[in-house]
C-alpha cells in the first residue's frame, strides 16, 4: 500500500508489492473495540467462507473507473467500489482515506475509541465484556457486565455487535453517549474517543509448567512478541497457541510467529497473478516442545497460514473447529484520490498444498464447549521437550 507500509516485505516478493493476508473489514473492526466475531457472526461467516473461491479482479479497471469518476468530480473510490463489488471478488475492499488510515492503525495494533469490548449476552442483550485499564470507559466507572442500551441515543440490543462496534469507534477527540444499565441503575455517561493500543499477544502461565500464548491479531511485532514468549517459557514446557477469533494481519508477523516453533523450511506457497511464490520460516526456532494450537470457526487468513504449516510439519496438534477458511491474498494500490483498492491477486496453500480458501483447516482434535481443557489435556499428554 502506499504510504506507510501494512506490511513488511515477504521473502520472495518484490520490492513496492506490500503483501497482506488480511480479512481487512473484521480486523479493523475488531481493532476498534477488541471484539472479535462471536459465534452468531461465526455462522454467518462460515456461510460466506464456504462458497467458492471468488474470482480476482482487473486493477486497472478499477484504476480506470476511479480515474474517469474523479476527471467527472465525482468520487473515485464509490466508482471503484461498484467496479469490485461487480467483479466477484468477495475480498476485495476499496477504503477512502480515512478508512484507510484506521486500518494502518488497527494494524498497528492501536484503535481510536473508548477502551472497552462489546459481546452478545446469552439473553441476546449487548453487554461490556471487559473495560481497558486507562481508557475513556474505565474513567468513567463503567464495568464488565454492564449493559450497553444504546449509543448515541440509537438502541444497541437488535443490531450487529460488528455495528455496536462501528458505532464505538471514530476520530480521537470525538464524543460518543453510552447508555448503560447495572442491576437496577439506568445511566448515560459522554465520553472523549482516544487512540488506545491493543495488546496482541498475551502470555499466561497453565497449571503443570505449560505456557499459553494468546495472538488476537497479527499486528505489527506481534511475531516478535510471540518468539520472545516462546524462549522465555520455561526448558521443556509446552506451549497452547491460542489463535481462536484471530483475524488475521500482516503475513511477515504470521511467518514470524510461525518461525518461532520451525526451524526454517516451508510456511506456504501462494500465487499472484499466476505467479507461484513461497514463504519460508527463519532458522532456529524451538523445535523440541510440544506444541498445541487452539482454532475455531474465528480463525481466519494469517491465522490459518500459521495453523496450516504447524499442523502439515507436524509442529503443533490442532484442537477446536474448523477455522474460517480466508486464503486469499490481496494485494493494495493508490487509486488518483487518494483511497486504496485492496484486490484480491491469488490463494494460498499449506506446506501440503492444501488450499484453504473456503475450506478452512479441520483441527486434528474436533472440541467445541470444553476446547480449551481439551486442548491442555492433549498437551499434557504429548509430554515435555527433550
Amino acid at each position: 500500500m502506499s504510504g506507510p507500509e501494512v506490511c513488511l516485505l515477504p521473502r520472495r516478493i518484490r520490492r513496492g508489492a506490500a503483501l497482506t493476508l488480511v480479512f481487512a473489514t473484521v480486523l479493523a473492526t475488531a481493532a476498534a473495540t477488541n471484539a472479535l466475531p462471536h459465534d452468531g457472526d461465526v455462522e454467518q461467516s462460515r456461510t460466506l467462507a464456504a462458497r467458492p473461491a471468488g474470482a480476482t479482479v482487473d486493477q486497472e479497471a478499477v484504476a480506470r473507473a476511479a480515474a474517469a469518476a474523479v476527471a467527472e468530480g465525482k468520487s473515485g473510490a464509490k466508482a471503484a467500489g461498484e467496479v469490485v463489488s461487480r467483479s466477484g471478488d468477495r475480498w476485495g475492499a476499496v477504503y477512502d482515506q480515512q478508512e484507510y488510515k484506521t486500518f494502518q492503525q488497527a494494524l498497528d495494533g492501536e484503535y481510536t475509541g473508548v477502551g472497552l469490548w462489546a459481546r452478545r449476552s446469552e439473553d441476546g442483550r449487548v453487554e461490556v465484556a471487559k473495560v481497558q485499564p486507562g481508557g475513556p470507559a474505565d474513567d468513567a466507572g463503567v464495568k464488565a457486565g454492564d449493559r450497553l442500551r444504546a449509543i448515541d441515543g440509537l438502541a444497541v440490543d437488535d443490531r450487529p455487535v460488528t455495528d455496536v462496534v462501528a458505532l464505538l469507534r471514530g476520530k480521537e477527540r470525538t464524543r460518543v453517549n453510552l447508555g448503560l444499565e447495572r442491576a437496577d441503575r439506568s445511566w448515560t455517561r459522554t465520553l472523549t474517543r482516544r487512540t488506545l493500543s491493543t495488546e496482541s499477544v498475551t502470555v499466561r502461565h497453565l497449571r503443570g509448567g505449560a505456557v499459553m500464548i494468546r495472538v488476537a491479531a497479527f499486528t505489527r511485532g506481534s511475531g516478535a512478541r510471540v518468539q520472545e514468549a516462546v524462549r522465555r517459557a520455561p526448558h521443556g514446557a509446552g506451549v497452547l497457541l491460542d489463535l481462536r477469533g484471530n483475524a488475521g494481519g500482516l503475513v511477515t508477523e504470521a511467518v514470524a510467529a510461525a518461525s518461532a516453533f520451525l526451524d526454517g523450511g516451508l510456511v506456504a506457497t501462494y500465487d499472484m497473478r499466476g505467479d507461484q511464490q513461497a514463504l519460508y520460516a527463519d532458522p532456529g526456532g524451538d523445535t523440541d516442545r510440544p506444541v498445541v494450537a487452539l482454532v475455531d470457526g474465528g480463525t481466519m487468513s494469517a491465522a490459518e497460514l500459521v495453523t496450516g504449516a504447524l499442523q502439515d510439519r507436524g509442529r503443533a496438534i490442532t484442537v477446536g473447529s474448523r477455522t474460517f477458511g480466508k486464503g486469499s491474498v490481496q494485494m493494495p494500490s493508490t487509486l488518483p484520490d487518494g483511497s486504496v483498492a485492496e484486490l484480491t491477486v491469488g490463494h494460498y496453500r499449506t506446506p501440503s498444498g492444501q488450499s484453504v480458501d473456503g475450506e478452512g483447516i479441520t483441527p486434528d482434535v474436533a472440541a467445541d464447549h470444553g476446547a480449551e481443557e481439551q486442548a491442555q489435556t492433549v498437551l499434557g499428554g504429548l509430554g515435555t521437550g527433550s
